[in-house]
């Protein structure tokens, strides 16, 4: 008997507008309390920290521009460097290239008690090789398989159970999608063309991919609506406001967070001689 396939919700980015601020209107209101969520996090992370049985995966995803690094500066500055380490994946190496997809990143989780963020990660190895399938003739893959209908729908299943298996060791996936407008992205770009301080963000790649905004758009709807989880389920944040975004990623952190059964441990108590 067949297998019935499970039915996915769609995603439509279309419908929710990079510019609103839904959770909170006011701009220095959500400031003060971006504040206030930071420092609950950075306690919440000494707690885990000291718990020693949960760890977090934080996954940044969003276009060029999206504000991933920006988001990873402002809004854990003030953490502890020990118990935090950040990744940024960019294009696979060699050695990388002859490993499955999931390889690389799967290296750089977050062990007991500690906390990763992902700036990029397993994703673009379907988003972007979605738009461009020309990339996957430096994975090694053999073509039959590159050419099975259903090949990036497997690799949206195997992210479903790789995240699942994590969260079943007890990791907390946090998984942020950092959502603006074509309008937005040109202003960023424009930025970084004539302020120079930021002159090194620059690439023209950012500019060469940004006719493919459509496509992108599309295979973002389908990465969003194939691998949102309750065990991992994805968040979208309207992110053409700096101020907005950070309250959002913060605020969706601690809530999580604060759900975990956490506490210090106590101290062994040992009986002591005095001779």
């Amino acid at each position: 008997m067949k297998k019935r396939p499970k039915k996915v919700r769609k995603v439509d980015l279309r419908k929710i507008d990079p510019g609103a601020h839904p959770l909170c209107e006011d701009k220095e209101t959500a400031q003060l309390r971006t504040r206030e969520f930071q420092k609950k996090m950075y306690d919440l992370l000494y707690l885990m920290f000291a718990h020693n049985r949960y760890s977090l995966l934080i996954v940044l995803h969003g276009i060029d521009t999206a504000g991933k690094d920006g988001t990873v500066r402002h809004i854990f500055s003030g953490a502890n460097p020990q118990g935090i380490r950040v990744f940024s994946f960019k294009k696979p190496t060699t050695e990388e290239s002859r490993h499955d997809f999931l390889w690389r990143c799967h290296r750089h989780t977050p062990e007991s008690g500690l906390a990763t963020i992902f700036n990029r990660s397993y994703y673009e190895e379907v988003t972007t090789v979605m738009v461009h399938p020309e990339y996957l003739d430096e994975q090694r893959i053999p073509d039959e398989l590159k050419k099975r209908p259903d090949f990036f729908e497997s690799r949206f299943e195997s992210i479903n159970a790789f995240e699942k298996l994590l969260a079943d060791k007890g990791t907390v996936v946090i998984k942020l999608f950092l959502h603006i407008s074509k309008d937005e992205q040109r202003k960023r770009i424009k930025e970084r063309l004539e302020n120079r301080s930021k002159n090194w963000k620059f690439s023209a790649a950012d500019i060469k991919e940004r006719r493919h905004w459509d496509r992108y758009m599309d295979v973002f709807e389908k990465m969003l609506a194939r691998t949102s989880t309750p065990y991992a389920p994805w968040t979208v944040v309207p992110a053409d406001d700096k101020w907005y975004r950070d309250y959002v990623v913060s605020k969706t952190i601690v809530e999580r967070l604060e759900r975990l059964a956490m506490s210090f441990p106590k101290a062994k108590r040992q009986s002591l001689s005095v001779r």
